[in-house]
């Protein structure tokens, strides 16, 4: 004995495959709001009205600066345009990753004679460290290092 197919089974189809592709994109978008990080600033067009000048400064001062995670020490080496290690001011210091706060930590960076150091707990993968520091003739540096630990 066939069935026939009508009308209702049609209907049937079509509601239950568009309420999977619904059910699918509410809770992908749900996931994306929830673990968003959030912002960076409060205002952007006030910080794009100092942007090229505020990165015209930070270029001269010709640093070279890097970041690396090893055996559970965070180091920030900066060097000068000859080569010679700049000690600044830590006015802010975020390390976590790049797409939840949950793992968020401040470390404490100490300045060695060589470079800024701090002891840090960071699991292997990537993490982002957020920097803010002052020159020593009072130039603002502000950098995002991106760092795959080891």
């Amino acid at each position: 004995m066939t069935r026939e197919f009508t009308g209702w089974h049609m209907l049937g189809l079509m509601v239950g495959g568009f309420g999977i592709i619904i059910a699918v994109n509410l809770t992908l978008a749900w996931n994306a709001v929830a673990t968003f990080p959030g912002l960076e600033t409060r205002n952007s067009y006030v910080v794009s009205q100092k942007f090229e000048a505020d990165r015209a400064a930070q270029n001269a001062l010709r640093w070279d600066a890097s970041a690396t995670i090893e055996g559970g020490i965070l180091t920030v080496a900066i060097l000068d345009a000859e080569g010679t290690p700049v000690e600044t001011e830590v006015v802010r210091a975020t390390l976590g990753r790049a797409t939840h706060t949950g793992q968020d930590s401040v470390p404490a960076l100490t300045w060695n004679g060589q470079a800024l150091t701090a002891p840090v707990e960071a699991l292997d993968g990537y993490w982002n460290l957020r920097l803010e520091l002052i020159a020593p003739d009072g130039t603002n540096f502000r950098r995002r290092f991106p760092i795959t630990a080891k």
